[in-house]
């Protein structure tokens, strides 16, 4: 048996140069081969653009509280591969990925499985033979055709929809809301916010053509009584609730998991919901690293980047912005560093040490049109370098524009 955890995490990643397959015929034959292991689990399935992490944590948080075993399917990883898989808070244990790599590594080459499709099979797997009693699901890409929609589940929740991977889902916001609403069942309840009206058209027709009960969060029905930099305090239908997230965001997807949380549990325990939001810790979403004044936000695409920066603005609205920032897709990157140009008056580019993404010379020759008054880091280290530089008095600072650099920004912290 192989016991060595980074030989099985090499092996996993290397499952990579098999790119991303859109379908789900690979996952239902994996999955039929080791047991269908997602069928004797009862599941919630998020899908999104952006906020599916943050309200997939909240939501397994509100369940655990509840008395709930609690499985979470999360991705991507910041620091380490074991995060994505977690039962009850506990990250998957190295034993559990090996195992389940040597039992099935014949099935994995035998059907070409690709990354994420082994990783959704070994968090499926995971989840049946410790026998929870529910798990959230967050979709990888997309929905429809994303490998974890080969579950049943109980519930559906949609997070905020925008332009994303428009190279595979579609080009306008109709094909991709029509990808990410592709999660929807037959019976299944729907918890969304209301988006805007092309959005909404498409969650409402197919919400009307499966018979699936339809909540829609109303932000405007919370009672607010603080928002700052060390998250927001207020009451929703009775339920006081102290959100440490930061962000107004944050509390839509707050409001997303409550919803979703009291028609997976019939009722919720005001006092223990508001614990379970309380202990909430999303690493990578308007971050404070070790309380050292330079905030990480993994946001990279154009509206995600756009709340960071509108909700860092009101966290700090005597302050100029300074950036460090790097991409990993060039798409829609002429509107992303136009919005940076903008609103940064400081701005330094990078390359991640892996060279996993954009090029500086890409990102440079795109931030020229907009501003060329830019600094350029030989890394992310000489970037911070740089970063911590200025002045804190009259800059808040921040580092943003992928996951992948996690492991490098917190080595320096």
């Amino acid at each position: 048996m192989i016991s060595d955890i980074k030989e099985n995490l090499n092996y996993l990643y290397n499952l990579q140069r098999l790119g991303i397959k859109v379908g789900l015929d690979q996952t239902t034959r994996f999955l039929s081969e080791i047991g269908d292991p997602q069928d004797n689990i009862r599941l919630a399935h998020v899908a999104g653009t952006n906020g599916k992490g943050s309200t997939c944590k909240m939501i397994s948080n509100i369940l655990i509280e509840h008395g709930l075993k609690t499985g979470l399917y999360t991705s991507p990883h910041l620091l380490k591969f074991n995060e994505r898989i977690k039962i009850s808070g506990e990250d998957i244990p190295n034993s559990s990925i090996t195992n389940f790599i040597y039992n099935n590594k014949e099935k994995i080459k035998r059907i070409h499985t690709t990354f994420f499709e082994t990783t959704t099979a070994m968090a499926f797997d995971y989840f049946s033979t410790k026998k929870i009693d529910f798990g959230v699901i967050e979709t990888g890409l997309g929905g429809r055709l994303d490998s974890t929609n080969v579950i049943n589940p109980e519930i559906c929740v949609i997070t905020a929809i925008s332009l994303d991977h428009t190279d595979i889902l579609g080009k306008t916001i109709n094909e991709i809301t029509n990808e990410k609403a592709g999660i929807i069942k037959e019976n299944t309840p729907i918890v969304t916010f209301d988006q805007g009206s092309k959005i909404m058209k498409i969650i409402r027709g197919k919400a009307k053509k499966y018979n699936a009960q339809l909540t829609i969060v109303k932000p405007n029905k919370i009672n607010l009584i603080s928002n700052n930099r060390l998250g927001t305090l207020f009451y929703y239908k009775n339920i006081k609730i102290e959100l440490p997230l930061v962000g107004n965001h944050q509390i839509i997807n707050c409001l997303l998991a409550i919803e979703t949380s009291k028609i997976i549990l019939g009722k919720l325990d005001r006092i223990k919901t508001n614990n379970a939001i309380k202990k909430t810790i999303w690493p990578g979403r308007i971050e404070n690293i070790m309380n050292s004044g330079v905030y990480y936000d993994v946001s990279h695409n154009y509206e995600s980047i756009v709340a960071m920066i509108n909700n860092i603005k009101k966290l700090y609205p005597k302050k100029s912005l300074a950036g460090l920032f790097c991409l990993k897709n060039i798409e829609d990157i002429d509107s992303i560093c136009k919005i940076i140009a903008g609103s940064f008056k400081k701005i330094i580019l990078c390359q991640d040490q892996k060279l996993y993404l954009l090029d500086i010379k890409v990102i440079s020759n795109v931030m020229e049109k907009f501003n060329d008054d830019y600094l350029v880091a030989k890394s992310v280290k000489d970037g911070i370098k740089k970063l911590k530089s200025f002045n804190n008095k009259n800059f808040v600072k921040i580092i943003f524009g992928s996951h992948y650099i996690a492991e490098e920004v917190y080595s320096e912290f």
